[in-house]
């Protein structure tokens, strides 16, 4: 048999399945709100949030014995994921499951279920890695972008006749994230005795912007000297505006470069999957002789060797 038909034939039965449950089997929904069905303090916890709330007790009680982490909470929040690092190691232990499944339902004719089962599983940390690596780059540029309307904000609150820590304040309640986030994690340190100059730098080291660097260094120098912290911030915001024409204009002229480095690495990767769904016999050998499975391995290490050699290639610094 086909695997897509047998896929396919996986497919339909299920949705025709939850059709089945929620349309005909399951009772209709109740007219009376919950909140007014239940007695005045009284909490109902369904089966499925006490499993899960147990699971992720568990997973923090086995992290915690552990200095590193797969996915820590520091690592999490500057990707601007919400979720607590248990539940987030639930999603992705989640996900690797349906791709064994997924993986063992491919093997099937080809005698190959336990083996894909185990390289899909495989897939489901090292996508959520992706994810999160992909999210904190894409949310450093989109702080790096906003630092030029941040500094101009704080200059207007200034010369408006603020103080500085309430300027601060300002700005983060009328930025959008993730400068709004950032400057309000500067207003909590500055609230419970942190230097404002400290939490600064540190907010530059965590979005690793040197524009921003040259914001908390004006402002620790102007608070050890004094003068018009204003007009130094607008010579700054003048700076960094240069500078962002700079990169956009590079990051132009090296669109292409970039584009073709991810269609080289994707395009094997997806032949590979191709010839897996459509013509699993094809790649058999690969994974039932001992020099396909050489050959694979060697194919996997030098496409990540070929990988890293282009993004070092078309990345320009500046």
């Amino acid at each position: 048999m086909n695997p897509a038909v047998l896929v396919g034939g996986i497919a339909i039965a299920l949705l025709a399945l939850l059709v089945l449950l929620f349309f005909v089997i399951a009772p209709p929904a109740p007219r009376v709100a919950r909140q007014r069905r239940l007695a005045p303090g009284t909490e109902h916890v369904s089966t499925l949030s006490r499993v899960t709330q147990r699971t992720t007790e568990v997973i923090d009680a086995a992290a915690a014995k552990r200095t590193r982490r797969l996915f820590g909470a520091d690592e999490l929040e500057l990707a601007g994921i919400k979720t607590e690092p248990s539940g987030f190691v639930v999603l992705v232990a989640s996900g690797s499951a349906v791709l064994a499944l997924l993986g063992a339902l491919l093997g099937l004719n080809s005698g190959t279920s336990i083996l894909l089962a185990l390289l899909f599983a495989l897939l489901g940390p090292v996508i959520a890695k992706v994810v999160v690596s992909t999210r904190t780059s894409s949310r450093r540029a989109k702080f790096a972008d906003q630092i030029d309307d941040t500094v101009q904000m704080l200059a207007g609150g200034l010369r408006a006749g603020h103080g500085l820590n309430r300027t601060f304040a300002a700005v983060a309640a009328e930025a959008e994230a993730p400068a709004s986030e950032e400057l309000a994690r500067v207003v909590n340190e500055t609230r419970l005795g942190r230097p404002l100059a400290d939490s600064l730098h540190s907010i530059a080291e965590r979005m690793r912007s040197a524009d921003f660097e040259w914001v908390a260094q004006a402002i620790a120098i102007n608070q050890e000297t004094g003068g018009n912290l204003a007009e130094v911030l607008d010579q700054v915001g003048k700076t960094i505006r240069e500078r962002n024409q700079i990169r956009r204009h590079v990051k132009a002229l090296s669109a292409e470069g970039r584009l073709s480095a991810i269609i080289l690495v994707a395009l094997p990767i997806g032949v590979f999957l191709f010839m897996l769904v459509t013509n699993p016999t094809y790649l058999t050998p690969f994974f039932t002789s001992i020099f396909g499975m050489i050959a694979l391995v060697i194919a996997v290490v030098l496409l990540i060797i070929g990988t890293i050699w282009v993004s070092f290639a078309v990345r320009v610094k500046f």
